[in-house]
């Protein structure tokens, strides 16, 4: 299944982030750029999708103890829960990437520099729709 930013053909360990690569510098964009190489030093050439590396150490991180704006879904109800927001780089691809850490997984569990591996996560769902994302899972708790 191709969802536009992911990946996944079989199961978690085929999870992918999806970039695209410039041909005429090889440079990586992520979000994916199907229009133009955003590199100012580039001419120009042609983008090719690309799938991003699974692994990446923390750059940085912080913890999010607001409710996210849309398109996250929230129930005000509902009790509030902080969630860890993870920078994490790509060394092959030079660069960072933005995400949420694993559900479980606090600020006081990470450390830059940790592995962590991409791994899909559900945004939200109701009776007929899951909507998915990533999620940055230290590879020391992966199971």
């Amino acid at each position: 299944m191709v969802a536009g930013w992911f990946t996944q053909d079989s199961g978690e360990e085929d999870f992918r982030l999806l970039g695209t690569r410039c041909t005429a510098c090889s440079s990586v964009f992520f979000p994916r750029e199907d229009s133009y190489c955003r590199n100012p030093a580039c001419a120009g050439g042609g983008l090719a999708e690309v799938q991003l590396s699974k692994r990446g150490r923390v750059w940085s991180y912080t913890d999010g103890r607001y409710r996210p704006p849309a398109p996250y879904v929230s129930d005000p109800a509902a009790e509030w829960k902080p969630y860890a927001l993870l920078a994490v780089e790509l060394e092959a691809e030079r660069m960072v990437v933005l995400g949420q850490a694993v559900p479980g997984v606090t600020v006081a569990e990470l450390a830059v520099g940790m592995e962590v591996e991409v791994v899909p996560g559900v945004l939200n769902e109701d009776a007929g729709t899951v909507w998915t994302t990533w999620h940055w899972r230290p590879v020391e708790t992966a199971s």
